[in-house]
């Protein structure tokens, strides 16, 4: 006879197969009336009910089903009598597999705030809401892939070591094994890489996109989707020290038709997620509206949380130069009034994200798309514009995090592109294969940058970045 495998509780609550003798194993979330078991094994958002036959059941496992305790049982599938369930589990026996000291385990069935639970990250994925995060992070890693899939595209690895900076913001964390106490000196005193692993200067990489280029130069329509690292000293909601990043990269591209692939593109993840994903989605948006209650009147979102992703799917993004912009922003009530806390006093201002949010929440009433920024604030492989000042560079803007992607059309043209890199004192010897690209064959090519954690905080309708990966870097937080 062969052994019966375990169901698992979203297969069993879709299926809901009255009369079966089933198996279910997972955490119990409480256990009232020594008889009640409020069972979940992270399959779903949803607890299912396992009814103790406590008159037949050792009254030492009685004991040790208590909250955070790990389960097996064994009995029939009924109807359940109660609110909210179609079926419950009348249970003939019950397994402990895990004890959890309840005089010890810090997840008792209470509220418990999101800063006490990055303290216990190991433990914090058991409550419902970050349960009901990483399904929907699993869920959108698919459907990333999914579209690039759907669109031909090719998924190319790029390294996370590199001996480049792709921003140029040199905020980078230093790769070596170089001895941290006695380096090797050169003659002149500095740290002498020549002696380290790689025989140069490496560091954890930014971004993928100058490698990823390679590659778009030959195959076309290419994307990468992996680990970046910041070493920016920033403790802010927004900001992580590693995270990830999608970039794709599109040859014979230009900035409008960039435009339009990213617009695509955050649409189809915002519509995957209101498909696949309603019942954990469900859960959030009640958890959003209690957590709005206790905010200021003036700081409170005027959208529910599947609100704010229809707002997304629905509306055609707003198309605007980064100078009409400016004109809108420096004529507002609150620059004019002296709200932003950033005041916008002329062109040339870098945008920070109450600018951004006031354009899409306020002014427009729509996502927006930025375009031609001044060229002093973005990166240097950016093309230049006829004017001299802007290059065609894009950002695309949403309510209630601001920036979300970034991306340009990159500059095709050898003599621009080595002129750029002179007059920000770039080493050339760093990035000589970057510019050979532009020597043999180049294309016009395209990408863009969409941080991963953002766009699942958009969709999660979480306030803190830290809440939407599973461990967060953090300055001066490595804890696990």
């Amino acid at each position: 006879m062969s052994k019966k495998s375990r169901i698992k509780i979203r297969t069993l609550l879709q299926k809901a197969p009255v009369g079966e003798q089933v198996i279910v194993k997972g955490w119990v979330r409480t256990f009232r009336n020594n008889q009640f078991v409020a069972l979940n094994d992270g399959s779903t958002i949803n607890n299912l009910q396992v009814v103790v036959d406590y008159e037949n059941t050792d009254e030492k496992i009685l004991r040790k089903i208590t909250t955070g305790a790990c389960i097996s049982a064994e009995g029939t599938v009924v109807e359940s009598p109660g609110r909210g369930q179609s079926v419950e589990i009348k249970a003939s026996t019950v397994e402990i597999l895990g004890e959890a000291d309840p005089e010890k385990y810090p997840l008792q069935p209470k509220r418990h705030s999101l800063e006490f639970l990055r303290e216990i990250a190991h433990l914090r994925v058991r409550t419902n809401t970050f349960s009901a995060v990483y399904r929907i992070r699993h869920a959108m890693i698919f459907a990333v892939h999914k579209f690039f899939q759907e669109k031909g595209f090719l998924n190319i690895h790029t390294p996370i070591i590199t001996g480049s900076d792709a921003e140029g913001a040199g905020e980078m964390f230093r790769v070596t094994t170089l001895d941290p106490v006695n380096p090797p000196l050169t003659e002149s005193g500095e740290v002498d890489y020549k002696e380290d692993f790689f025989e140069k200067e490496t560091n954890l990489t930014v971004s993928g996109q100058l490698e990823v280029e390679t590659a778009c130069l030959a195959l076309s329509d290419v994307y990468t989707f992996g680990p970046t690292f910041r070493a920016e000293n920033s403790n802010t909601s927004r900001h992580l020290a590693e995270f990830w990043m999608i970039e794709p990269e599109v040859a014979f591209c230009d900035l409008d038709e960039l435009m339009g692939l990213a617009e695509e593109f955050v649409k189809y993840l915002v519509a995957y997620a209101l498909e696949n994903c309603a019942d954990d989605l469900a859960f959030l948006e009640k958890r959003l509206a209690e957590e709005e209650k206790h905010k200021p009147q003036q700081e409170r979102s005027p959208m529910g949380l599947v609100e704010r992703l229809n707002f997304v799917r629905e509306n055609e993004f707003v198309r605007l130069t980064y100078t009409e912009a400016i004109e809108i922003l420096r004529r507002s009530k609150p620059n004019q009034k002296k709200k932003f806390q950033y005041l916008i006093e002329g062109w040339g201002a870098d945008l920070q994200s109450e600018h951004e949010r006031f354009l899409v929440e306020k002014h427009f009433k729509k996502p927006v798309i930025l375009f031609n920024y001044p060229k002093d604030i973005k990166a240097f492989y950016m093309r230049q514009n006829e004017d001299g000042k802007t290059v065609a560079a894009m950002d695309v803007l949403f309510p209630g995090i601001g920036e979300i992607i970034g991306g340009s059309q990159r500059e095709e043209r050898f003599d621009n592109l080595q002129a750029r890199v002179k007059e920000l004192e770039i080493p050339e010897k760093d990035l000589w294969w970057y510019l050979e690209l532009r020597k043999f064959g180049t294309a016009p090519p395209s990408g863009f940058g969409l941080g991963f954690e953002r766009m699942i905080q958009f969709i999660c309708g979480m306030g803190n970045i830290r809440d939407v990966i599973p461990f967060p870097r953090t300055p001066g937080n490595a804890e696990f």
